[in-house]
C-alpha cells in the first residue's frame, strides 16, 4: 500500500524500510512535517505515517481524505497530535504504537534526574576546559528521598521500580491506579500531596484536556521547595512560563525535560547555524540547573525497532481488512 512517511529522518528510513522488507508496501519518505501546506505531498497515498510533531488536525485530515488517504499511522504511543474524532467523521482509521520498550523512556528519565541533580553535564564541560574545581557541583543523595510519579502506566511504574532500587519512597498519582505500582511499594495520593512531599517529581502521563498544564503556577507554589521536576512525556504537561518563574525564585530546584510545549518548530532539526527565535527555550537553557534534550527518551535500538515493526503490521492489517489492534479509541 502506498504510504507517505512524514518527518522522516535517516534512522526512520533505514529501520522502516527494514521492517517493510517482507510486507512490500510502497513507502514515500518525506523530511517535511505534515501540515496544511505539505498535505498535498501525500496525494495518491492510501496511508500516511506521522510522528509526534506532525499536525494532524481536522483541517489537515480533510485535505488528506480528499486526496484518498484512508489510514493515519502514528509512530508513537501518544496521539494528542491527531484529531481522532475528526478522522472518524471522515471515515479514516487511526492507529498508533500501543507498546514499545517502556524501559527506554524510564531509564532516560533516571538519567536526566541524575544529570541535573549531580550537575553531570556542567562537570563534563568544565573538565574539557581543564577545570576540575568542585564548587557549584554539589547535589543530594537520592537514597531516602521521596519521588512522586505522575502517571503509573508501564513507563511510570518501571521508573518507580528503579527509584525504589535507589532506596526512595515512591508516591503516585493516576486516575487509574496500577496494582503493580502498589506491589512494588508505591502509594497513591492526590497530586497536591504528591507535589508537597516529593523531592523529585517525574511525569509519565499522556497529554489530555485534564492533564494539560498539570504542573502550573499553583501546583508549583504548593511543591516542596527545591524539588526537581523531570518530564519525558509531553511538553504541554508543564506550563513552561510558570516553571521558569519557579526556577528564578528557587521554588523549583532543577528541571530536566526531554519534551517542550513548542517543540514542533525546533526538535528533530539541526538549528545550530540559525538564530532561534523562541525566547522561552533560550531562557530555559540559560539556567545552570536545567537540562533540555530533544525528545530522545524513546530513542533506543529496541524501541525504534518495535515501533517500526508495529507500524508496518498495522498498515498491513488495514490493507487486508483485518482487525486493527492498535486503533486509537474515539471518545
Amino acid at each position: 500500500m502506498k504510504t507517505a512517511v512524514f518527518s522522516t529522518r535517516r534512522y526512520d528510513k533505514s529501520l522502516l524500510t527494514q521492517a517493510n522488507s517482507e510486507a512490500g508496501h510502497e513507502l514515500v519518505f518525506l523530511q517535511d512535517r505534515l501540515t496544511r501546506d505539505t498535505a498535498a505531498l501525500a496525494a495518491g497515498c492510501a496511508a500516511v505515517c506521522v510522528f509526534v510533531n506532525d499536525n494532524v488536525d481536522a483541517e489537515v485530515l480533510a485535505l488528506l481524505a480528499a486526496q484518498g488517504t484512508r489510514l493515519v499511522a502514528t509512530r508513537s504511543t501518544g496521539y494528542n497530535h491527531v484529531d481522532a474524532a475528526a478522522a472518524a467523521r471522515l471515515g479514516m482509521e487511526v492507529v498508533r504504537v500501543t507498546d514499545y520498550s517502556p524501559h527506554s523512556v524510564a531509564e532516560f528519565a533516571v538519567g536526566l534526574l541524575l544529570a541535573v541533580n549531580r550537575k553531570i553535564a556542567r562537570a563534563s564541560v568544565r573538565t574539557r576546559d581543564g577545570n576540575f574545581e568542585l564548587d557549584g557541583l554539589m547535589g543530594f543523595d537520592l537514597h531516602g528521598k521521596t519521588v512522586g510519579v505522575v502517571g503509573t502506566g508501564k513507563i511510570g511504574t518501571i521508573f518507580a521500580r528503579i527509584m525504589r532500587g535507589f532506596g526512595c519512597t515512591v508516591l503516585g498519582h493516576d486516575l487509574q491506579p496500577n496494582p503493580v505500582f502498589t506491589a512494588i511499594g508505591g502509594r497513591y495520593v492526590a497530586v497536591q500531596e504528591l507535589m508537597a512531599q516529593s523531592d523529585v517529581v517525574s511525569l509519565h502521563c499522556p497529554l489530555t484536556e485534564h492533564t494539560r498544564h498539570i504542573v502550573n503556577a499553583q501546583t508549583l507554589a504548593g511543591a516542596k521547595r527545591g524539588a526537581i521536576l523531570v518530564n519525558t512525556s509531553r511538553g504541554a504537561l508543564v506550563d513552561t512560563e510558570a516553571a521558569i518563574e519557579a526556577l528564578k525564585t528557587g521554588q523549583l530546584g532543577g528541571l530536566a525535560i526531554d519534551v517542550y510545549e513548542q517543540e514542533a518548530s525546533l526538535f528533530f532539526q539541526d538549528l545550530s547555524s540559525t538564530i532561534i527565535t523562541d525566547d522561552v527555550i533560550q531562557r530555559l537553557v540559560s539556567f545552570p540547573n536545567v537540562i533540555v534534550t530533544g525528545h530522545q527518551a524513546f530513542f533506543t535500538q529496541e524501541a525504534i525497532g518495535q515501533i517500526m515493526q508495529t507500524t508496518i503490521a498495522s498498515i498491513s492489517a488495514f490493507e487486508r481488512g483485518a482487525a486493527l489492534v492498535n486503533r486509537i479509541p474515539v471518545a
